[in-house]
């Protein structure tokens, strides 16, 4: 299984490639577009995988993906926090 965060683009770079930001972090990567039906602009997420830009999506998609993984990361805090607390 692989989980994917959604990354904005940044800017446009020769070849079909992007460089982005992912998620809301200070993490930038070199991404093909190759895949996409349409070239992305400055601004758009997109869904990477190994490299390649697989999907886009609207702002609205980005964010409602990024709060779910927010909230799945604070649920993991908590359980590994309880089972520390239990040994």
């Amino acid at each position: 299984m692989c989980l994917a965060v959604p990354v904005q683009v940044v800017e446009l770079q020769p070849n079909d490639m992007a460089r982005v930001r992912v998620g809301e972090s200070e993490t930038f990567l070199t991404a093909s577009t190759m895949l996409l039906p349409q070239p992305p602009d400055v601004g758009d997420y997109l869904i990477v995988h190994a490299g390649f830009a697989l999907h886009s999506l609207t702002p609205d998609e980005a964010r409602q993906s990024l709060e779910t993984l927010r909230e799945m990361a604070v649920l993991l805090q908590e359980e590994q926090g309880a089972a520390e607390n239990a040994l």
